[in-house]
């Protein structure tokens, strides 16, 4: 993949999913570069919150949109308004995601399907609404936040595996696709165990909320990551001190792995009350509480 050669000075990023977590960073991140910011995510109360934070870090502009990543017409309309209002499109990011906790057997149908369609059908609908733009400019680069789960599995999170490991295929065949645009980038980034709430606002049936699995990143470190793939664009980064490990010993010794992978990972788990709850899987959650909670986002 070509690159780049230096920084791009005041770069129009839009963020999906810029919220809370990973895009709340990069979108911090890129106000401290003087960015000009278009935030996009489902709760408007949230959104605000960081679109306050990017104006105090020194973004040149932030507009922000309430949209949901699986209405196609809302994403096609903030890229369109994109367009109008600053004529080009230079780092997209698709941080949106919900997870599940549950056996296959337990997830309900109706909330299995939901995970699933928020990272493929979401991120296609990104695509399809951004690739165009970029095919005009010649340039540009979107990047996929996806997961070290959508390389390795584990149990008790079957609809978010399905999810990440499809959203994995679906960037692969993105990044065959755009081959005939040097300078247009499908970029993946990979995080182990990051501090964000998507645990708390998971989903949960049959399980409470499990411990995240240590070495534990800062939701700042991927964004770093991320923001790094507008200057030097790579297919794929992992974040995360294990990740290379985790996935050497599924490819390698996959007996081994499934042997182990079970025990360990529930161990992260408590029994549970036999309380279930949908999370934020069809609604956000409207409360700022990204500063108080301690979790991960695998």
């Amino acid at each position: 993949m070509s690159s780049r050669r230096g920084p791009i000075d005041a770069p129009v990023a839009l963020i999906v999913g810029a919220s809370s977590g990973i895009g709340r960073s990069t979108a911090r991140l890129l106000a401290a570069r003087g960015a000009r910011l278009v935030l996009v995510a489902r709760g408007a109360d949230r959104l605000r919150a960081v679109e306050e934070e990017c104006r105090a870090a020194g973004a040149l502009a932030v507009d922000v949109a309430v949209a949901d990543v699986l209405d196609a017409d809302a994403i096609q309309a903030v890229v369109d308004r994109i367009l109008v209002d600053h004529g080009r499109l230079d780092l997209v990011v698709h941080a949106a995601a919900v997870m599940a906790y549950g056996s296959v057997e337990d997830v309900p149908p109706e909330v299995f399907t939901r995970v699933v369609d928020v990272a493929i059908h979401g991120t296609a609908n990104v695509a399809r609404s951004i690739l165009p733009a970029l095919r005009h400019q010649h340039e540009g680069t979107f990047v996929i936040v996806t997961s070290l789960l959508a390389s390795v599995p584990v149990p008790t999170i079957g609809a978010y595996i399905t999810a990440k490991w499809g959203q994995l295929g679906l960037a692969r065949a993105l990044q065959l696709e755009v081959r005939d645009e040097p300078d247009v980038h499908i970029c993946t980034v990979a995080p182990g165990a990051v501090d964000t709430p998507i645990y708390r606002h998971a989903a949960k049936f049959g399980t409470d909320v499990p411990s995240p699995p240590a070495p534990v990143d800062r939701p700042e470190k991927v964004a770093g990551e991320i923001v790094r793939c507008l200057d030097r664009p790579r297919r794929n980064r992992s974040v995360g001190l294990v990740n290379h490990v985790v996935i050497l010993g599924f490819r390698l010794v996959p007996q081994l792995y499934d042997t182990l992978v079970a025990p360990l990972f529930r161990r992260t788990f408590s029994p549970g009350d036999g309380t279930t709850t949908e999370g934020n899987v069809f609604q956000p959650y409207h409360s700022d509480d990204d500063a108080g909670e301690r979790s991960s986002h695998p």
